[in-house]
């Protein structure tokens, strides 16, 4: 069994501000915002929502196939898919563009900035989902606007399932456009602001949603997450991290893990159990694909 990973690949320059972005941005001048951090620290990772999650999945044993669009830079980053046994076959290659950049700036505090060039990803409704015996599961996650929504409706067309992740990418949609995702998926992911933001635009209550859906998953960070499934919610406890170093890509790994969860038939707990895991896990390392799971640790 594959699973469809529709989202993006990007490179990620992190940088590290020292201070605290609060202390350095008056509320009252926010009209004539001119700020500057200095960033002693900064790295060039591989990442995007795609790739953030098929490695997750791979490094749990699962079997993840991304399906993204990358620009004419991209072949380091193919490369490096490769070498990990992550399939690259839905990868498509744009000549006339740059791969997807992200610019993350983080505090002390674990605030981020983000800034964000999406390049090769706007044309990544070019590639189209078509049915295949050995896919049986997909998310849809971050990418641009015409791909999420063409691959949500080609999804439901050839019957796979799969799992609504809009992320960063929710404020793309009004409530009309995502009440239509919510009814194509069979379950949704969001985190806390996201899941206020779905409802304030949906015009639904969370339990309202999960009545539509196999299961809703809201995570909480360290807190953990609550999960509804059938309008009832329950919350699954957090994993403290052995320790607080990188946050960018937290999501990403939880969300890798839910996939994996689901791909062995777990139930919705179970699976959430394992994302807090793997989420704790990458909190403790620096950039989005440099931490590393034990195979034993997963059962």
């Amino acid at each position: 069994m594959a699973t469809l990973i529709c989202g993006s690949l990007a490179f990620d320059t992190i940088m590290d501000f020292e201070g605290r972005f609060a202390q350095q941005i008056l509320p009252e001048q926010l009209h004539i915002l001119n700020v500057s951090f200095l960033v002693p620290t900064l790295r060039r990772d591989f990442g995007g929502c795609a790739g953030n999650i098929a490695y997750a999945m791979k490094q749990l044993g699962g079997t993840p196939l991304p399906m993204a669009a990358v620009g004419s830079d991209a072949a380091s980053y193919l490369q490096r898919l490769r070498t990990l046994g992550i399939s690259t076959e839905f990868v498509h290659e744009m000549s006339d563009a740059y791969t997807a950049q992200a610019m993350i700036m983080t505090d002390r505090d674990n605030n981020q900035i983000t800034a964000f060039h999406p390049g090769a990803m706007s044309s990544a409704h070019r590639i189209r989902v078509e049915p295949r015996a050995d896919i049986r599961l997909a998310i849809i996650s971050p990418d641009g606007r015409e791909a999420m929504q063409q691959h949500a409706a080609q999804l439901r067309e050839a019957g796979i399932p799969f799992v609504f992740d809009p992320g960063q990418g929710l404020p793309m949609f009004d409530g009309a456009e995502l009440r239509q995702f919510v009814q194509m998926a069979d379950w949704v992911t969001v985190n806390d602001y996201e899941g206020r933001m779905l409802c304030e635009r949906t015009g639904w209550t969370l339990e309202q949603l999960a009545r539509q859906l196999k299961g809703l998953v809201v995570t909480l960070g360290e807190q953990g997450c609550h999960i509804w499934e059938g309008g009832q919610q329950s919350q699954v406890p957090g994993v403290r991290a052995p320790q607080v170093v990188d946050p960018t890509g937290c999501g990403d790994a939880w969300r890798g893990a839910l996939l994996y969860g689901l791909e062995q038939g777990w139930p919705l707990a179970r699976c959430a159990q394992l994302g807090n895991r793997l989420g704790a896990l990458k909190v403790a390392a620096r950039g989005p694909q440099n931490y590393q799971w034990q195979a034993s640790a997963a059962a």
